[in-house]
């Protein structure tokens, strides 16, 4: 039997098997593997059967007793929680099973961070990338000042632990990384005093980072970017995947996360433009270049799967859903191992597509728009970039050769 729908599943999860057999095909899986999914959730519904376990009280620990007695059983395929990830998420997102209940905060320091996490997010608002971020920080300095124990008493607070943190941190870190890390702890330092946690606002008794001259940005030369589009096998759908993610990259100089947020209804085919969405919920709208147009439309017509996404660029294999930012960047650095070249990030290509605009004569506030961004101290880094220019504007030195 090679067609997954036809195979049989009893009570209780018969009603879910035909919408979740669905679900897996329509996600790119394949026929093959979607049958042996199937027959786990029809050996999974016999065994809820026999031990009178209803889908609504189908909790971690219940799903745990099942793939005991699976391996007890002498099964030699699904013997972890993991095989029975994707038909768990089908239950919960039909309110079936119940959802993983989140373990409860019980450390002090967990407890301070739960809050400092609903204060990033409710009153600051930020992405939910840079709370990550500042809540790992968070967890460097609480758990460094906290008891042996566990215990946290940050009312006893002092200005020179801040500082032998940040010495610490500086010491391991690089000087942006630093600098990043101290903003954070700046603003755990402001929560705890307008928590009324510490009488003291620390904030200021965090010592700056020296600042590190900055240098040229790194573009790659148009062979090297040539190369990495050639790299990709367009005779295939990966190839002609990745050759328009790195077109995109290369030509419009968006970030990684961005490329990865294209949804198919950001294209505007008449007018030629592309929607994109950026930092701060921003969304700006770029020129379609031609050839950044036909690589897109080969990847819808012969490369992009068929399944109901919103988002432009799919993983191949399935479950088949949007490419994240790390997935995009992983398109530049495997291309750069067929090239046999150094490994460089997508954000190399973004510098690329700024320095190949401004040595073609564009303008700084040209280069600004094109990387949308809002500062124009910014963009006057590429100012030092066109060499020819600013040979141009010099003035001789007194004496020196003309």
């Amino acid at each position: 039997m090679r067609d997954p729908s036809r195979v049989r599943v009893a009570e209780p999860l018969a009603p879910y098997a035909r919408g979740f057999c669905a679900e897996l095909l329509e996600r790119g899986w394949a026929a093959s593997s979607a049958l042996q999914q199937m027959k786990l959730v029809a050996c999974l519904s016999r065994w809820m059967a026999a031990e009178r376990v209803a889908v609504s009280e189908l909790t971690p620990d219940w799903v745990e007793r099942f793939v005991e007695w699976r391996c007890a059983a002498g099964y030699r395929h699904f013997r972890s929680l993991h095989g029975l990830t994707p038909l768990l998420s089908h239950l919960r997102a039909l309110g079936g099973a119940p959802p993983p209940e989140a373990p409860a905060p019980d450390r002090p320091v967990d407890l301070v961070l739960e809050r400092y996490r609903a204060y990033l997010l409710g009153e600051r608002g930020l992405a939910a990338g840079t709370v990550r971020y500042y809540e790992r920080v968070a967890r460097l300095f609480l758990s460094g000042v906290a008891e042996p124990g566990g215990e946290l008493d940050l009312g006893r607070l002092r200005a020179g632990e801040v500082g032998r943190f940040v010495l610490e941190q500086g010491a391991v870190r690089s000087v942006g990384s630093t600098k990043n890390a101290v903003m954070a702890l700046r603003s755990l330092l402001r929560f705890l005093h307008l928590e009324g946690v510490t009488a003291e606002d620390f904030a200021g008794a965090v010592p700056a980072v020296a600042p590190q001259p900055r240098s040229l940005p790194r573009a790659l030369d148009p062979g090297v970017v040539s190369r990495l589009l050639a790299s990709c096998d367009r005779r295939t759908r990966t190839g002609r995947r990745d050759f328009a993610v790195l077109i995109v990259l290369a030509r419009l100089g968006l970030r990684a996360g961005e490329v990865a947020a294209i949804e198919l209804g950001d294209i505007d085919w008449r007018r030629g433009e592309l929607l994109v969405r950026g930092k701060g919920g921003r969304r700006e709208r770029l020129p379609l270049p031609v050839d950044v147009g036909e690589a897109l439309a080969s990847y819808l017509r012969r490369g992009r799967p068929r399944v109901r996404c919103e988002r432009l660029f799919l993983r191949v294999k399935a479950p088949t859903v949007g490419l994240s930012g790390d997935g995009v960047s992983r398109i530049v650095h495997a291309a750069c191992r067929r090239c046999g070249l150094p490994m460089n990030g997508a954000h190399r290509l973004r510098h690329t597509a700024a320095t190949e605009t401004l040595r073609a004569g564009a303008s700084l506030e040209e280069i600004g728009q094109l990387l949308r961004q809002q500062s124009t101290f910014t963009t006057a880094i590429y100012a030092r970039v066109d060499r020819d220019r600013l040979r141009e504007l010099a003035r001789p030195w007194p004496g020196g050769v003309a």
